[in-house]
């Protein structure tokens, strides 16, 4: 045990359970980590909470605390949503208009009463603050009954007078606050000390906030910057554009929202009068709150102005302090909105003061949807792209607030720009000299910025000439498309950056080269890829093609998905060069239950699918890359979380191994034919994501063992979206010998493998349990025979099997799945969605209520089996010799697959085990000529009357009925969760 650690969790006494009452058990605050992550810092918070909760009476209180924009509030949320715990915000308990984080005015008499009351089991009432009319407008009832745990969020949530009151304290550091910091350092230079760049920008911080910070038992470094991987999207138009019979309805019978802003943006002191608006700051006033942005960041794609999340609040202090650096206002105007919102969409009327116009804005998360609104009000355009700030500039408006002019030469840049150089917005740097003081051990681990490096500085995308004798030309002939290529960056950047390079990429060779521009994206199973593509095709509106549209069918039979022969070289070379020559193209449909090719779409370029992304483990093959134009590697994910996984169960039975034998040893591919083929990607992405302890890629799921009828689940479906499909699985869990378990098989000791329909996966899974829910992530990712084999040469042993059919059901908000355990009477069914509040109403419409259990399928299972056999040494008896042949025939073909690339293979004898899962879903399919006229009289019957439809179903229950297979659809329904690509990007429930 780390006694350093233990200390820090004792420290300044509280009400930490453990000081006051110590417990046989080792209690996971005292083996926290010094500094945490901020996805692993969540997962340890609910952790803590939960065994808090556990071992002790009453409520258990926690303050999250940090600097403005390091992500407290955000951690708040997401915690809540999971617990369902009372959040207090310090920012009611102002007393009056402050300059930021002001200690003197924030009531801390009340919030101590406020906790006092609520501790010793008391109703109180916290005060809510009006930050429109800067005052205080009232109480609210919090009763101590509602909730066992209670987040107090703020700037000061840790300071002494609360320290005695909090069990948890936690705090967050990061975030767009040190994003802050390295922006100021980069504009100014070196000159400023560090130290006075904090106490000018944020003059409270270390005085104040930071001293309390140390007292934290859990602190979280937060890495995340603005990001594009949730933006938004936005479509503006002038507000005439309204048809007559739309314009009276916009509002109508709807509450609206009045908003008054100002927004001033600042310039940077050694920036020219023609700098690139990317290098100013954007400040946003809102009654007695300020918030801040990095530049104009935005990408346009033909309508849509797409904009990340990258706004923070701050005090009226910081923007003093950068006008003290030498700051310029250039730019203020005033806007006045009226908007509705309506869920994650929004409608908004803007009149811009400095323009004398008002303006229709159109906002919402999904492009699509925006399109469509604006579609069914019948506005049609004509659309504007350019912000406020261009519109302004364009126009030569007189700045305000005693700014300097702006320039008088708008082209001068646009002169300069003659060698071709594409723009990109100027990633945040550190010196080199910085870097090496916050990397300092003797720098406090609240100064240094979250990433122990920061990005590199990188500006511009540029191309290069093939041909030698134009490679020393300012000037490239656009129209020959082929004599030229983007330049590869020399660095490599994380995953949020990368999207937005990957998106300029284009633009630039869209602008440079014109339609089309093909790209590709390659990396090893489980790294992103998928994730990184499908977030570019939200952005700039694309076609992708994955490349295992394009297996061979004997290949997959034998598991050989990461063998470069696996792939219809021939076919996809066709299909890139009809892309490239503008010929319309058969892009080939694999069916990966069936194992073959079920057809093919069709694929044209056009003004609006001009761009098409091919993304695979052999993306960058250099058989295909050399017909692509851009070339993008993306490393991590899943798949560095496996090697990080397998090196701490080694660590735990006091064996150390390295990253590169566990590379070569479970991913025998990756190395010698996956990562050659990388280094020679146009853009390099290192992706950092937690897939597994990330809020960000979570399910909600209620279990239960009780009958339902299957009536009752088709009423909670959408019949219009009903998709199923039927599926036999085994998992097979592997684990170390030697891993410390009490003498019991716990699945998180486990890693979980399933075969299923002809293919492995890797399941992994690190659930949340709270109350009735099992929160887990969407992290399921295909593997090849030959890394199972990989980790059963590493030692791993097979430990215990468990075989089963699922039926699965859902409408794309909720899915139902249906299992019946093999030697289990009862099936189980579940109710997976990633909104907590529809699970819980599908499970009480299903009057599921009551029935629910948390345990996994192996608890489960062990459960059944007599006390020997449910040990960490055993499983049923009946099953180990299947077992025994099924790794056996795993170690056999995982080896051959790793050292002969050839298609062929022997005959063995253990290919019954496989074929007898195949032969059963064989059977099952035999029902869907049966079903497809079943299904049609169904349908027919619904939209007739639904008591028709009762009368149909009251005789067909669905659990343990067999009779419906995957043939009540159309469209199949790949395993639960899809096909795991890391970074949450697996098959979401929208």
């Amino acid at each position: 045990m780390d006694d350093d650690v233990v200390q820090r969790v004792f420290e300044e006494g509280g009400r930490d359970y453990y000081q006051q009452q110590p417990s046989t058990s080792p209690s996971i605050l005292q083996s926290l980590p010094l500094h945490v992550s901020f996805d692993h810092g969540y997962y340890l918070l609910v952790k803590s909470i939960q065994e808090l909760r556990s071992k002790k009476d009453g409520l258990v209180t926690v303050g999250i605390g940090g600097p403005s924009g390091s992500g407290k509030s955000s951690l708040a949320e997401k915690v809540a949503s999971v617990i369902g715990c009372i959040v207090v915000s310090m920012e009611n308990y102002r007393t009056g208009v402050d300059d930021g984080n002001d200690m003197d005015l924030i009531d801390f008499d009340l919030l101590v009463n406020n906790l006092e009351d609520l501790i010793n089991g008391r109703d109180t009432f916290i005060p809510l603050f009006d930050f429109q009319g800067r005052r205080r407008i009232g109480t609210k009832a919090i009763k101590s009954s509602s909730s066992g745990v209670v987040i107090v969020d703020g700037a000061y949530a840790l300071h002494a007078r609360l320290r005695s009151l909090l069990d948890i304290r936690v705090a967050v550091v990061g975030g767009v606050h040190f994003s802050l910091l390295s922006k100021v350092q980069y504009d100014i230079g070196e000159s400023c000390p560090l130290d006075s760049l904090i106490d000018s920008i944020f003059p409270l911080f270390r005085k104040h906030i930071e001293p309390d910070l140390h007292h934290a038992q859990i602190r979280i470094d937060n890495s995340f910057v603005s990001s594009f991987r949730e933006p938004i999207y936005k479509l503006k138009c002038k507000s005439e554009q309204i048809e007559g019979d739309h314009a009276s309805h916009v509002f109508h019978g709807k509450e609206a929202q009045l908003d008054n802003f100002i927004e001033m943006y600042l310039r940077p002191p050694s920036a020219s009068e023609e700098a690139r608006i990317n290098d100013w700051i954007k400040v946003r006033q809102s009654g007695i709150r300020y918030y801040l942005s990095l530049g104009d960041q935005r990408i346009v794609d033909k309508n849509f102005i797409i904009r990340p999340k990258a706004e923070f609040e701050v005090g009226r202090m910081t923007l003093g302090g950068l006008l003290a650096l030498g700051y310029n206002v250039v730019v203020s105007y005033k806007r006045a909105s009226t908007s509705v919102i309506e869920g994650n969409f929004s409608l908004s009327l803007e009149t811009i003061d400095t323009l004398g116009e008002t303006y229709l804005v159109l906002r919402g998360i999904n492009r699509k949807m925006v399109g469509a609104e604006a579609s069914r009000m019948g506005v049609n355009g004509p659309w504007i792209t350019k912000s406020y700030l261009e519109m302004i500039l364009e126009r030569k408006g007189v700045p305000r607030l005693n700014t300097p002019p702006l320039s008088n030469a708008p082209n001068a840049a646009l002169a300069s720009n003659q060698e071709r150089l594409i723009t990109a917005p100027k990633p945040l740097r550190v010196s080199s000299n910085l870097v090496n003081r916050l990397e300092d051990l003797s720098q406090p681990w609240t100064r240094s910025p979250t990433k122990s490096k920061m990005e590199p500085v990188l500006a511009t995308w540029h191309f290069v000439s093939l041909d030698p004798a134009l490679a020393h030309g300012s000037v490239i002939d656009p129209t020959s498309r082929d004599a030229v290529q983007l330049a590869p960056m020399p660095d490599s950047y994380d995953l949020d950056r990368g999207l937005l390079l990957s998106v300029q990429a284009i633009q630039a060779l869209v602008e440079n080269k014109g339609l089309p521009v093909i790209v590709g994206i390659g990396g090893p199973s489980g790294s992103g890829k998928t994730s990184l593509a499908r977030k570019m095709a939200n952005i700039v509106g694309c076609e992708v093609v994955s490349l295992e549209s394009y297996y061979k069918s004997e290949y997959v039979k034998d598991f050989k998905y990461d063998d470069f022969s696996s792939l219809d070289l021939g076919l996809l070379s066709k299909n890139i060069s009809d892309i490239r020559n503008c010929r319309r193209t058969k892009v080939p449909i694999f069916d990966l239950e069936t194992g073959a090719r079920s057809g093919f779409k069709e694929l044209e370029v056009s003004e609006e699918c001009g761009v098409v992304i091919f993304e695979g483990v052999y993306a960058l093959h250099p058989d295909i890359r050399k017909s692509l134009d851009l070339w993008i590697a993306v490393v991590g994910g899943v798949h560095s979380h496996l090697i990080s996984r397998v090196q701490r169960d080694k660590s735990r039975v006091g064996c150390f191994i390295s990253q590169n034998e566990i590379m070569t040893t479970v991913f025998p591919m990756f190395q010698q034919y996956i990562e050659p083929h990388l280094v020679h990607a146009h853009l390099k992405i290192r992706n950092d994501f937690d897939p597994v302890l990330s809020p960000e890629s979570s399910l909600f799921v209620l279990k239960s063992n009780k009958q339902v009828a299957y009536q009752d689940i088709l009423r909670i479906l959408d019949p219009t979206k009903i998709c199923s499909s039927v599926q036999n699985f085994i998992d097979i869990y592997l684990r170390l010998p030697g891993i410390p378990a009490n003498g019991q098989l716990t699945e998180s000791d486990s890693i979980r493998v399933r075969i299923c329909e002809g293919r492995f996966a890797l399941l992994i899974r690190e659930p949340i349990r709270e109350g009735n829910y099992i929160i887990q992530p969407k992290v399921d990712f295909d593997i090849s025979i030959s890394t199972v084999a990989g980790l059963l040469n590493l030692g791993y042993q097979a430990v215990a099997y468990i075989e089963a059919s699922a039926y699965i059901y859902q409408d794309g908000k909720i899915l139902i799945e249906v299992d019946h355990l093999q030697d289990v009477p009862s099936p189980y069914i579940q109710i997976k969605g990633v909104h907590k509040e529809v699970v819980a109403a599908a499970g009480s419409t299903l009057k599921l209520d009551g029935s629910y259990t948390t345990k996994s399928y192996l608890q489960l299972v062990l459960d059944r089996l007599p006390a020997l056999e449910g040990s960490s040494s055993g499983i049923h008896s009946q099953q180990a010799a299947r077992l025994q042949e099924l790794v056996e025939y795993i170690q056999s073909q995982g080896s051959s697959s790793s050292s002969d690339s050839s298609p062929s293979r022997e005959i063995s004898p253990l290919d019954g085990v496989i074929e007898d899962m195949q032969s059963r879903i064989k059977r099952l399919e035999r029902w869907q000529m049966i079903n497809t006229v079943l299904w049609t009289f169904f349908m027919s019957a619904f939209a007739l009357t639904e008591n028709n439809l009762i009368a149909f179903c009251d005789s067909h229950i669905f659990i343990g009925c067999f009779g419906w297979s995957n043939a009540i659809c159309k469209k199949r329904v790949k395993r639960v969760g899809g096909k795991g690509r890391g970074n949450g990007s697996k098959r979401k429930l929208e």
